[in-house]
């Protein structure tokens, strides 16, 4: 019998995320189910509402491949959907294995996702491809304002904007991980995320610029889809990424006034404001099941909804007998 099931990893909050592939693997599987991995999938919203969940160690424990894969085997998994940054890499390294296995990860290359792991390589692979991003500034040679993050960093965490010498903190310049880079001052620029499908051949099929109009904890709350300059720039540089598969996003700064692009990273997954894309009419989760499980080829798509608006709220799920141990 032909696998049908769908796992999706790291799923703590992604309730939309897990309804979309729900909503879509009935369409072409009625019968097929949609599970989640979590680390602590009993404090996990969107493993409350999957068909089933498991439980899977922390991403760095040297049993999380077999655990995951052990979990595919068991429940007829026929697609890995991966949505967090630290779990890629190790995925795609383990690629051949979950195939061997009659499982397929959709993942992008282990290639391209070194390039995007750390904001060094990124710049350096943006360089290779004269898209403009932020300067990187020396630890001794800087201009203020500057913008200090962690080279392997992710939710915009430990990130800060750095206006006059005393809002320096000892460990900027002490911890190498940190990064002084340009600071793309919003008052001039708007930021985007961009989500991007790319077939199995690394071709783009479709660009959903979105407008982030307000953000919290890192994720957009608040956003808007823009048919812009933005298209013709994801067009000129981005139509081909050798090693880029699937649902990746890139986000950028487009000044308000000149319209320069600036680029400051890639992710290569789900991005937190998908949704809004999904309802635009960007319906990945559907070309990937047509692409991955029915072998059709996905048409390049731009009739997706302009100046559709996104405002996101809180949600409680609520769980009957729950055991706090």
């Amino acid at each position: 019998m032909k696998k049908k099931n769908i796992l999706i990893t790291c799923g703590g909050r992604r309730v939309s995320l897990l309804r979309f592939f729900k909503t879509e693997l009935k369409n072409i599987y009625p019968e097929g189910l949609v599970y989640v991995a979590d680390s602590k999938p009993w404090l996990s919203s969107a493993a409350q509402l999957a068909d089933g969940f498991f439980e899977v160690p922390e991403l760095y424990s040297p049993n999380y491949i077999n655990k995951l894969l052990n979990i595919c085997i068991e429940n007829e998994i026929a697609l890995l959907i991966p949505t967090y940054d630290k779990e890629l890499l190790a995925l795609s390294l383990n690629e051949k294995l979950f195939k061997k296995n009659g499982i397929t990860p959709v993942i992008s290359s282990s290639d391209f996702i070194n390039k995007t792991i750390k904001k060094t390589k990124t710049h350096k692979f943006f360089n290779r491809l004269n898209i403009p991003f932020p300067k990187e500034y020396s630890k001794n040679k800087y201009t203020l304002p500057v913008y200090i993050k962690p080279n392997l960093g992710s939710s915009s965490k430990d990130n800060f904007v750095i206006n006059s010498k005393s809002d320096f903190l000892k460990k900027h310049f002490t911890n190498d991980e940190y990064l002084f880079l340009e600071y793309i001052n919003p008052h001039n620029f708007d930021e985007y995320t961009c989500d991007l499908y790319y077939s199995k051949s690394h071709n783009l099929k479709c660009a959903v610029p979105r407008k982030r109009l307000e953000v919290r904890a890192g994720e957009v709350s608040k956003s808007l889809t823009k048919k812009n300059e933005i298209l013709n720039f994801i067009y000129k540089y981005f139509s081909f990424l050798p090693g880029a598969r699937g649902c990746i996003n890139i986000q950028l700064f487009k000044h308000k006034s000149t319209n320069k692009i600036v680029c400051i990273e890639i992710n290569p997954r789900f991005g937190g404001g998908f949704p809004l894309s999904y309802h635009a009419g960007a319906n990945y989760p559907s070309w990937l099941l047509k692409e991955y499980l029915l072998g059709k080829e996905i048409a390049f798509f731009h009739d997706w909804e302009e100046n559709l608006l996104m405002l996101r709220y809180d949600q409680e799920i609520i769980v009957k007998n729950f055991v706090d141990e």
